[in-house]
C-alpha cells in the first residue's frame, strides 16, 4: 500500500522562474544549489521530458545513500507539476519498492509561489516504519529554500 507525506512551502520567487529552475534547468541548478549534498548530476536518458532519467551522486556521509537514478514520470506544463521516481539505487536499496517526489507549483502573487511537495512510497519487504520519507520531505523543502535564495541572488 502506497503511503504519502505532504507539505507546502511558499517561495518568494515568481511561478515561471521557479518552474524553469525546477523543471527545465534541474540538471544545472541542483549541483549549484546544494553543492554540499549533490556531488554530480548526469543526464542518462531523455531530453528533460517524461521518461528522462538522471543519475545523482551524493557526497558520502551526507545522506544514507551514495547515488540514485530518478526518472521524470510526471511533467505537466499547464498545471506546473513534476514527479520524479527513484528507479535505481537510493532508497530502493533500503527496502522500498516505490519512491517518488512530486512538486506542484501555484502562483500566490507575482513574486510568490506555493509549492506542494508530496513524497509517495511503498515497502518492498516488511520493514519497520522508516524515517527516510520524512527526511526526504525535509530535504525537498530545504532544496526549495536554497533554490529560492539562489534565484533571488540573481543566479
Amino acid at each position: 500500500m502506497t503511503k504519502e507525506f505532504n507539505q507546502q512551502a511558499e517561495i518568494c520567487v515568481g511561478l515561471e522562474t521557479l518552474w524553469q529552475a525546477l523543471s527545465k534547468d534541474l540538471i544545472v541548478t541542483i549541483p549549484k544549489i546544494i553543492p554540499n549534498i549533490v556531488k554530480d548530476v548526469k543526464l542518462i536518458e531523455g531530453n528533460g521530458g517524461i521518461g528522462t532519467i538522471f543519475h545523482f551522486t551524493f557526497f558520502s556521509g551526507v545522506t544514507p545513500v551514495s547515488y540514485q537514478k530518478e526518472k521524470i514520470i510526471e511533467l505537466d506544463e499547464s498545471s506546473n507539476e513534476i514527479g520524479l521516481q527513484v528507479v535505481e539505487g537510493g532508497y530502493l536499496n533500503k527496502g522500498f519498492s516505490y519512491y517518488k517526489t512530486s512538486f506542484k507549483l501555484s502562483a500566490v502573487g507575482e513574486d510568490k509561489t506555493l509549492v506542494n511537495v508530496k513524497i509517495s512510497y511503498d515497502y518492498e519487504l516488511e520493514i519497520e516504519e522508516s524515517s527516510l520519507p520524512m527526511k526526504t520531505l525535509e530535504s525537498a523543502l530545504h532544496f526549495l529554500r536554497c533554490l529560492e535564495k539562489y534565484v533571488l541572488n540573481d543566479a
